[in-house]
């Protein structure tokens, strides 16, 4: 076991329901069973009382989180490590950005891990905003060896640690026959593409009459996609919203089938949970999926934008029990290397690398 080391933990708090704060939650438990001591900073901060209703106002409620956020970074000061949840754009600048300079300002070690499938764009047209910034941490880190050759091709080192699933949260159940029960747990945004889901949906209900479509997430396309349903009358699609990350186990385990249409992406934590549930994967390749899904072993896979595709394969799950025997057990192996017993060494790793490098980068060593 490595040294106990004090890790201060900056990422969305479970109010934002997405990976983000699933992985941070995940990691936090792992550590602290390792002797780690965790100070969890979230990059939301819950308003005061008589504020609240500020989060009703877009820009104002930007405004207040930040007047609230910069000075919780104070915390930093007692850690060893800062580890810097971090995905793009805009988000990138107003979370990890500050955190990054009040590390290096209190000489801190800091490790950045970044998740966004977004990355190769981020770096692209931002990259005089993000150079500074990316040049003052001590390691990066990505879950997937696709974000890692994004990095690569912009001219930075990057380590993979895979994403992480708690599978004690969640039951495998072999289904011995499957039935048409869909469930797509991403934000409703249009990278992710659930319109596309939706229309395999109807086409499935043409062989399956009593199919259901359950759609975990919220987003910016809630409206229309509900709109769409209504225009296309289809029926037996449920929107539940976002879900207590304690609810989700019991939703995947009323499912039979687990669908992803994203165009945008990196590595899913919803297809690893869906492994952990005993559910068949049928996804778009986006990002790191196809390595997830080994190709077409651990879950299908169909080409993006073409939901009759996604319609065929979900059938040929229902007609063919082998197929989807032989997938869920072929997910279950490939489950194996995002867990804590996997995952956690490496983490520890990157931790203990850090802590015992040389002088800590200073932010006006690199001019930011």
């Amino acid at each position: 076991m490595s040294a106990s080391l004090r890790i201060a933990l900056i990422a969305a708090s479970p109010d934002i329901v997405g990976g983000h704060s699933v992985q941070a939650r995940a990691i936090a438990k792992g550590l602290s069973a390792a002797n780690h001591r965790i100070a969890f900073i979230p990059i939301d901060v819950r308003f005061p009382m008589g504020l609240r209703w500020v989060r009703r106002l877009p820009y104002a409620r930007t405004l207040l989180n930040q007047i609230l956020y910069i000075p919780s970074l104070f915390r930093i000061a007692a850690s060893d490590v800062v580890h810097v949840f971090s995905a793009s754009y805009w988000s990138f600048l107003l979370g990890p950005a500050p955190a990054i300079l009040f590390a290096k300002l209190l000489r801190k070690r800091v490790v950045l891990h970044y998740h966004s499938g977004e990355a190769d764009d981020h770096l692209r047209r931002w990259r005089t905003t993000v150079r500074p910034f990316l040049r003052l941490v001590d390691e990066i880190v990505v879950p997937s060896g696709y974000l890692q050759g994004v990095f690569e091709s912009h001219g930075y080192r990057a380590r993979v640690i895979p994403n992480l699933v708690d599978t004690s949260e969640f039951q495998f159940r072999r289904r011995s026959a499957l039935r048409p029960r869909l469930l797509s747990v991403r934000n409703l945004e249009n990278y992710y593409r659930v319109d596309n889901t939706i229309a395999a949906f109807e086409q499935l209900k043409k062989r399956f009459p009593d199919a259901t479509l359950t759609v975990v997430g919220c987003g910016s396309q809630e409206r229309r996609l509900r709109q769409l349903i209504d225009e296309r009358r289809i029926t037996a699609v449920e929107f539940l919203g976002p879900i207590d990350p304690a609810e989700l186990p019991r939703v995947y385990d009323r499912a039979d089938i687990f669908v992803n249409s994203s165009v945008v992406d990196n590595q899913p934590v919803s297809i690893l949970e869906a492994f952990a549930a005993g559910l068949p994967v049928v996804s778009t390749p986006t990002g790191d999926i196809a390595a997830m899904l080994r190709g077409g072993e651990a879950g299908l896979l169909v080409g993006p934008e073409d939901p009759a595709a996604m319609a065929e394969a979900i059938t040929r799950l229902l007609d063919q029990p082998d197929l989807a025997a032989r997938i869920i057990s072929r997910a279950r192996q490939e489950l194996d290397r995002y867990t804590w017993s996997r995952v956690g060494d490496q983490w520890q790793e990157v931790y203990a690398t850090v802590a015992n490098a040389g002088p800590a980068k200073e932010v006006l060593a690199h001019g930011a």
